[in-house]
């Protein structure tokens, strides 16, 4: 999920650093017209860096809910999401307003922001260690405890929310909101879902060129199945199994065909930055955002806007600001912007959102872990890659493939992780290196048990055929 929540330059605060991809307030970027192609090439090539340069940015979300009914919290009221926010201002955070209302903070970097049902999204700062990255992530999960508490709120992290219906699900007062929940039914069946309902931990890597680009996202896009079935974590759907690991997973097959999936192009020669803009431009864009109101597009094409031929604007051109926001509204399992994002795992327990970026910047970041995973998917066809992406939801780590399951394939991908982390050797004040991170997921692997299989033996054991015991036991 989680297209959904960036601040920009109108609440007047610099967020030049932030690697939010989200998709609640207009892009910070300048309002430059667009009037040659290569300004929309530049916006990739821009983001490449030198190894010594590379950073990670990570990003995660999570349910609230009030502990004495369980139900998610509506934005306004004394126990609502504007009053956690403000309560957050006292560590230090700036609050960010659009029509008088707090919807964001931001505070060194990183930015907290608001999912379309009131998920609570951190998106992390830019930073050079998963040691960093997990002091991050563990500071503000108890500054919202200490918050929420106080609100008799809790969070919980998981891919789909466990019991709620979607009518349960509260809307958050931001304007481009409401065009994407006019457009969603146009395209698919699940994308009200994927909006209100689900959760993900994501991290954003950095490129030296476009050669080390397109290899990374090769790389990246044919192993996101594998970070599917390791962090699989929502199997329940309205109080009930859905027969999925990871719903979160399968509801992207139906949420928008035009602007997800597992871009079979990237695999083709002749991938780079050109290609990518050739697939943003046919992307369906959703809005302009022009004088502070946002414009419905909806459908419509960016190539006609670059033509002066948009439908909901004849005549005006785009500017770099209305392409950085419409970079933000594909979502396919790994997007490019001036980095790379990583976005194909269900959201989880505090220890797995340091493992993700754990796991991928020990293929990644590492020269000699990145030839040995594209060695592993080089020969992987266009249908086993596919059949790898539709089929994880369902059986994660047991689907069959070739003559093993995903299970023997994400030990591979571990161990080549693990080998890079090591390699990297960033060592945290008491010596150890990052590879403890994914530690964990291997011992989980090598067991073949996910997370979401965890949580259905307790929901037809101890947990007698609830799943309200989630709440409690699993909450942050």
């Amino acid at each position: 999920m989680a297209p959904f929540g960036m601040v920009d330059q109108h609440h007047h605060l610099s967020i030049h650093s932030l690697r939010v991809r989200a998709l609640s307030s207009p892009s910070h970027v300048a309002d430059t017209p667009v009037t040659d192609r290569r300004q929309l090439l530049e916006a990739l090539s821009k983001g490449e860096k030198p190894r010594s340069a590379w950073r990670i940015g990570t990003e995660h979300e999570k349910f609230g809910f009030r502990l004495d009914d369980l139900r998610p919290p509506a934005f306004d009221g004394e126990r609502g999401i504007e009053t956690l926010l403000k309560g957050l201002v006292r560590f230090g955070w700036q609050p960010v307003e659009e029509d008088g209302r707090v919807i964001a903070l931001l505070r060194d970097g990183a930015s907290v922001t608001l999912e379309p049902a009131g998920q609570l999204e951190l998106s992390g700062a830019v930073l050079e260690s998963i040691h960093q990255t997990c002091v991050e992530v563990c500071t503000h999960l108890r500054e919202v405890k200490t918050v929420s508490d106080q609100l008799r709120l809790g969070f919980l992290g998981m891919g789909f929310q466990p019991k709620w219906a979607r009518e349960d699900m509260p809307w958050m007062p931001k304007g481009r909101y409401q065009v994407m929940r006019n457009y969603m039914p146009k395209v698919g069946k699940l994308g009200l879902d994927m909006m209100t309902r689900t959760c993900t931990v994501q991290v954003n890597l950095d490129f030296a060129n476009e050669a080390d680009m397109i290899k990374k996202f090769r790389v990246s896009l044919a192993l996101q199945p594998v970070a599917t079935a390791l962090f699989a974590d929502s199997p329940f759907t309205e109080g009930r199994p859905n027969g999925y690991l990871s719903y979160r997973s399968h509801i992207w097959t139906d949420t928008d065909p035009d602007r997800t999936g597992m871009l079979d192009f990237v695999f083709e020669d002749g991938f780079g930055y050109e290609r990518y803009v050739d697939y943003l431009l046919e992307v369906p864009m959703y809005f302009s955002y022009r004088e502070g109101r946002y414009i419905d597009a909806s459908g419509q094409r960016f190539r006609d806007f670059l033509a002066g031929k948009l439908p909901a604007l004849p005549g005006v051109l785009p500017t770099l600001r209305d392409w950085s926001d419409h970079m933000t509204t594909a979502f396919p399992e790994v997007r490019l912007k001036q980095y790379l994002e990583m976005r194909g795992a269900d959201g989880g327990s505090w220890d797995r959102l340091c493992a993700l970026p754990a796991f991928w910047v020990g293929l990644l970041y590492d020269g000699a872990s990145c030839d040995a995973a594209w060695d592993l998917v080089k020969d992987f066809t266009m249908e086993e890659r596919h059949a790898l992406r539709d089929g994880v939801p369902k059986y994660a780590l047991k689907l069959p493939f070739r003559k093993a399951t995903v299970r023997e394939l994400a030990i591979e991908a571990l161990k080549i992780s693990h080998a890079g982390l090591q390699r990297r050797a960033c060592l945290n004040e008491q010596g150890a290196d990052e590879a403890g991170f994914v530690e964990p997921m291997i011992e989980m692997a090598l067991a073949n048990d996910t997370p979401a299989e965890q949580k259905l033996r307790l929901f037809h054991g101890r947990w007698a055929g609830s799943v309200d015991p989630v709440f409690e036991e699993f909450a942050y």
